[in-house]
């Protein structure tokens, strides 16, 4: 089975994080800082920077633990269970491509500040696929481009900054407490965003090479960098324009590069900053599938997104589901890039106190765990933080016109994974599965006839052939829709063995056999019907089952199970339910008839494939003999 491939080295990784981290925010904030506090917003740049470089303590901590793909969801599986870590990677995903999105529609729009819609919904998703391409093809060619926007971010900057040192006005900068003390806190509220991304970074950890290590220096470091840069862009900017004008400038960057060059390089800065945006965009749609993979691999996401390409080792299909759904909210959020992108800070700050609570919480619930890092004071520090993060939100629903209305759009966001948490837990989790089948035995049976018509049911029985006499395995009776025709079929001579993982259709099976005094068929509850046929089943002639398929985790091994109770010859017929509505995917090895095919030959048949289309799913009947 394919792995991802451990090719990023330290070098590559840190510069990947300062892109990752640093964003888009560097380039527009510091002018909004000035704007609110004055000079003195440099302050809230140092208290921000401060917060910054202890949470990446945290998130290098954490990351030491678990060196895996899925990040923070993986942090949040080991602190809290499947349904949280779930909820926290559903977060991300929206965020991440909603961030994706709006980004590259902004950046299209800060290069082009022309009003043609259609003409900028189409290059923006030409970039969404060139850079998803790009991201197809392997670690290696994604790391360069990766790097290359890194050295382009960071050139962009020095280039301001050295001439900004250079020159020098401290006279600028007077008087620095021009504004009310508060003021800074309101800035720091507002430039927080120019260090956020550690996540990003942490899904490319098992492409890491000894990422125990090489992770946790890179996430400190880098933000070490950015807080250095960020505070001397920013000193030296308010230096260079004085606060009031810098403050207002819509495109600060291309000011400070006019100012520092002339008028011929506002342009070149206005391009730089157009590729630094779009390289934020990158870094995201790189490591972002990477998340997916993991959620696919623990079934807390479509399982064929765990897919990993044999040559270029890339989670490749987690890329495509990742380009169409950016690309689709691209169109959707047509007109309404501004209160997504508003929307996106809640969803970020929740998610940031959901990882500082992990960390608190490892800390007490496993203290034995190798931390080959440990943040300092790591079970009282994070409570701090987390306090911060909180009042910010609060600050945020208090400033923000609103704000509520905006943090409703985001939690309802939030709450449409819960009921597809629930939905894939019932898919491909046993447990689940039999309580929701008990739960809802009763009305299976009332909508048995929609479920299974009769048409459905008459062709089953036709390609399993005669049986009269026979014994039969039905394997998953349900309610026993198939039962009841079933036992008409062998006749009193012949047996059946209904099994099912549901103890409350069971039930209602014995029921009907009592009623319609079918005393040949034998109803077995299975606990562990998704990984055998029941030890108390002895060897038949046929094996029929309906509706099954889908949720045997061990298809292998339940058909090795069948074979050794069936003889040469001996026919079997399976029935399942795919496309449910188009929109639930089967499982992996349903997907294609010669996967079907080769999965039964291993076990020793040989099948033919039929596909009907039903209500609202389509049927698919597998049937054939042991070889």
């Amino acid at each position: 089975m394919s792995k991802l491939e451990k090719v990023l080295d330290f070098k590559i990784i840190l510069l990947i994080t300062i892109n990752a981290i640093m964003g888009t925010g560097i380039f527009f904030l510091p002018a909004l800082g000035a704007q609110i506090a004055g000079p003195a917003s440099i302050i809230s740049w140092i208290i921000i920077a401060i917060i910054s470089i202890y949470v990446s303590m945290c998130f290098a901590e954490l990351v030491s633990m678990f060196p895996k793909a899925g990040g923070i969801y993986e942090y949040a599986k080991q602190a809290f269970g499947r349904f949280t870590s779930f909820i926290l990677g559903w977060i991300t995903i929206v965020a991440g491509n909603v961030t994706i999105a709006m980004l590259i529609v902004g950046a299209i729009q800060y290069l082009l500040p022309v009003n043609a819609p259609v003409a900028k919904i189409g290059i923006s998703i030409l970039f969404i696929v060139i850079f998803n391409y790009i991201t197809y093809r392997g670690m290696k060619t994604s790391s360069v481009m990766l790097v290359a926007f890194s050295i382009i971010t960071l050139a962009t900057l020095f280039s301001l900054i050295i001439p900004g040192l250079i020159s020098f006005h401290p006279e600028n900068l007077k008087p620095f407490f021009i504004l009310p003390t508060s003021a800074i806190v309101l800035a720091l509220f507002y430039i927080q965003e120019t260090f956020f991304g550690w996540e990003t970074t942490t899904f490319l950890s098992e492409e890491t090479k000894n990422p125990e290590k090489v992770m946790p220096k890179a996430l400190i470091l880098g933000t070490i960098i950015i807080a250095i840069i960020s505070i001397v862009f920013v000193t030296t900017s308010l230096s260079t324009i004085p606060w009031q004008i810098f403050g207002n400038s819509v495109a600060p960057l291309s000011d400070l590069g006019q100012m520092h060059f002339g008028d011929q390089a506002k342009d070149v800065f206005t391009l730089l900053v157009y590729l630094a945006i779009i390289g934020s965009v990158a870094g995201w749609i790189v490591s972002a599938p990477r998340l997916l993979l993991a959620m696919a691999r623990d079934r807390l996401f479509i399982t064929q997104l765990a897919s990993i390409h044999p040559k270029y080792k890339t989670p490749y299909k987690a890329i495509i589901f990742q380009t169409v759904l950016t690309s689709a909210l691209v169109f959707i959020g047509a007109g309404a890039y501004q209160t997504l992108l508003l929307m996106l800070l809640p969803l970020v700050l929740v998610m940031y106190c959901a990882v500082l609570i992990a960390l608190v919480k490892l800390r007490f619930t496993k203290p034995n765990l190798k931390r080959p890092y440990k943040a300092p004071l790591g079970k009282i520090l994070p409570i701090g933080v987390i306090i911060i993060l909180v009042s910010m939100l609060i600050m945020w629903l208090v400033i923000e016109e609103n704000a509520f209305g905006l943090l409703r759009l985001a939690f309802s966001l939030i709450f449409l994974g819960i009921p597809l948490y629930f939905m894939l837990e019932l898919y491909y989790n046993p447990k689940a599965l039999r309580k929701t089948y008990d739960m809802l035995a009763h009305v299976t049976l009332a909508t048995e006839r929609l479920s299974l018509p009769m048409s459905i049911r008459k062709k089953t029985l036709e390609l399993l052939g005669p049986v009269k006499g026979k014994t039969v395995l039905e394997f998953g009776c349900s309610v026993g829709t198939l039962t009841m025709p079933l036992a008409r079929a062998v006749g009193k001579k012949g047996k059946i063995y209904a099994t099912d993982i549901s103890k409350k259709d069971i039930e209602i099976v014995k029921k009907r056999i009592k009623k319609h005094h079918h005393s040949h068929v034998k109803a077995i509850h299975d606990n562990d019907h998704h990984k055998q046929v029941h030890p108390s089943v002895p060897n038949c002639d046929h094996v029929v089952s309906v509706g099954n398929l889908a949720h045997v985790n061990d298809i292998h091994q339940v058909l090795k199970h069948m074979s050794k109770r069936l003889k040469k010859h001996s026919r079997i017929v399976f029935v399942d339910y795919e496309k449910f509505f188009d929109l639930i995917p089967n499982k992996e090895w349903l997907d294609k008839d010669e996967t079907i095919k080769r999965t039964f030959k291993n076990a020793g048949f040989t099948v033919n494939i039929e596909r009907k289309q039903g209500l609202a799913w389509r049927y698919i009947f597998i049937y054939g003999q042991k070889n």
